[in-house]
């Protein structure tokens, strides 16, 4: 073939223009592409919804630990920072009246979703059925409401963790000795289902020790009487190593001293229920759970996350809104939160 009928080679520069057109039609296609998804996100619609909250009583605590109503509403108004939710908060104080009071001015402001935290049975079947007229989805904390999902803490559970964390503990470094077991605290408040957290308790201390003996202390949830109830206990057994599982944390600081004050603290080793800043604290708090004090004999606690609340219930909340379908019963992960991971769990809130 005559080499001037061959058509010219294209040049590099031509080549170079057309790359660049094409890296340019797929950086705009894509950036249009990102476009939509930020506009289709920021139309997504905003939902109200009703949180009524237990108590937020001054001073008084939740479910038989150290946390209180205003850290439970504090996890909530953080935690709702990241949906497209607008909260509205309200106290039921306790009081059967007072929380069907709140559920009736969610009703008239057309809340969305209601999320009714109140311990008591029959009040929530009454609020049932006042949402369920109303055609607003309803989401439970630890007390049912008939025909909602329920998010609940495990006293059982947790109780049961706590006990094999001890009954493993005396198994390893006691073994061949005298050893018993004790339960402390409020053991028979039905309310908060201390009983449940006591059998849990029982069941994990016989884990490794299943001949171990076990010996109840009830103190009605003053922390004051442990020191002499468990006084009579380490008189009438000298020279025996105690396993002390306290249904919380304030009873298991006080078996701590109580211990201490009779010259038994290497006879001892204690875990508590809660975790709360009684025992994790600041960085300027005499911690009973931290990294540096890892010789305590309050070897851990059970968590139960309170203070978490917000950021466990709400991205359920948001599913129902959604339309999704969500499970009927969720449950706390409870751990055993030790001087190895308490920085994990609860890093000091106030450490830069």
């Amino acid at each position: 073939m005559d080499r001037a009928a061959q058509p010219p080679a294209p040049r590099k520069g031509r080549r170079r223009v057309c790359l660049w057109a094409g890296l340019a039609s797929c950086v705009l296609l894509t950036w249009l592409a990102g476009g939509r998804a930020l506009v289709a996100g920021a139309q997504e619609r905003r939902y109200t919804v009703a949180f009524a909250n237990l108590t937020e009583e001054p001073g008084a605590t939740l479910e038989g630990t150290g946390f209180t109503g205003r850290e439970v509403r504090e996890s909530f108004a953080l935690a709702v920072r990241r949906y497209p939710i607008d909260l509205v908060v309200y106290d039921n104080h306790r009081d059967a009246q007072k929380a069907l009071a709140n559920v009736e001015d969610a009703i008239k402001r057309k809340v969305d979703l209601y999320i009714q935290y109140l311990d008591d049975p029959a009040t929530n079947v009454k609020i049932g059925q006042s949402l369920r007229a109303a055609r607003i989805r309803a989401l439970a904390i630890n007390t049912p409401v008939p025909d909602a999902p329920l998010y609940t803490l495990d006293n059982r559970a947790a109780g049961r963790i706590a006990g094999e964390a001890l009954s493993e503990y005396g198994a390893k470094n006691w073994r061949g000795l005298p050893t018993i077991g004790v339960l402390v605290g409020n053991l028979r408040a039905q309310e908060h289902r201390i009983p449940d957290r006591a059998q849990g308790a029982s069941e994990g201390l016989k884990r490794h020790l299943p001949a171990l003996k076990i010996t109840p202390l009830e103190t009605q949830g003053n922390p004051a009487q442990v020191a002499p109830l468990l006084a009579k206990v380490l008189a009438t057994h000298p020279g025996t190593k105690v396993l002390i599982a306290a249904m919380d944390d304030a009873s298991a600081l006080a078996a701590k001293s109580a211990l201490d004050s009779a010259g038994r603290l290497a006879d001892g080793a204690v875990v508590g229920q809660g975790v709360d800043r009684t025992v994790h604290g600041g960085m300027n708090d005499r911690k009973e759970i931290d990294p540096s004090n890892r010789g305590s004999i309050v070897i851990g606690s059970v968590a139960f996350y309170l203070d978490r609340y917000g950021y466990e219930t709400l991205p359920i909340a948001m599913r129902m809104l959604r339309g999704e379908t969500v499970a009927p019963r969720t449950v706390t992960q409870h751990r055993l939160i030790t001087a190895a991971n308490v920085f994990i769990e609860y890093p000091p809130y106030d450490m830069n």
